[in-house]
């Protein structure tokens, strides 16, 4: 197996899948610029050097050096990730704290966590994954309270009524931000 040919034709697809959602959902730009920086040498060369198949490099990169820096180069660049929207609580309660995110970049996050879940999965998707693969780490996961309602609002719309329904949705929370008004 060429790792090189194979992590390129990965990350595209996912890329393109993106794309293609955000698209629907009125997020022209955000769908065209979606994850350019796994592109850049930082992120590419950890990926085709970890590269599996089934899951990120960056989940194997973490197992075999205890971070990834293949991640901290991407969430530091990549507003549709909760992570790009810590900051410090300057507290020891809450160490860290979710920023509000722009929902904008909550709709490309649901984008996100589909075609992650499609390239993976593969035949195995069904409607309900994105949530799953959610709810298995949103113990760990630190966000506004009120961007984690949206995205768990959309995650169980996805789950409940489809893609269908849930971009049409979306699309009518872009329109609305497009037009000014409040949609959380």
């Amino acid at each position: 197996m060429n790792k090189f040919y194979e992590h390129f034709k990965t990350i595209t697809y996912h890329k393109y899948l993106v794309m293609k959602y955000c698209f629907r959902m009125g997020l022209f730009k955000q769908g065209i610029t979606h994850d350019l920086s796994k592109y850049s040498p930082t992120e590419f060369l950890v990926g085709v050097k970890y590269f599996q198949g089934h899951r990120s490099p960056n989940n194997a990169e973490r197992e075999d050096k205890g971070y990834s820096s293949s991640w901290l180069h991407h969430k530091g660049r990549n507003k549709h990730h909760y992570e790009y929207w810590l900051d410090y609580g300057g507290n020891k309660e809450q160490p860290f704290i979710g920023m509000r995110i722009p929902e904008n970049y909550i709709v490309e996050m649901l984008a996100d966590r589909i075609a992650a879940c499609k390239v993976y999965q593969k035949d195995k998707y069904t409607n309900e994954s994105p949530l799953k693969y959610y709810i298995q780490g949103r113990d760990f996961v630190v966000m506004h309270e009120e961007s984690k309602e949206l995205l768990e609002k959309l995650l169980y719309m996805l789950a409940k009524k489809g893609e269908r329904y849930t971009f049409k949705y979306a699309r009518k929370i872009v329109r609305d931000l497009k037009r000014g008004k409040n949609v959380i």
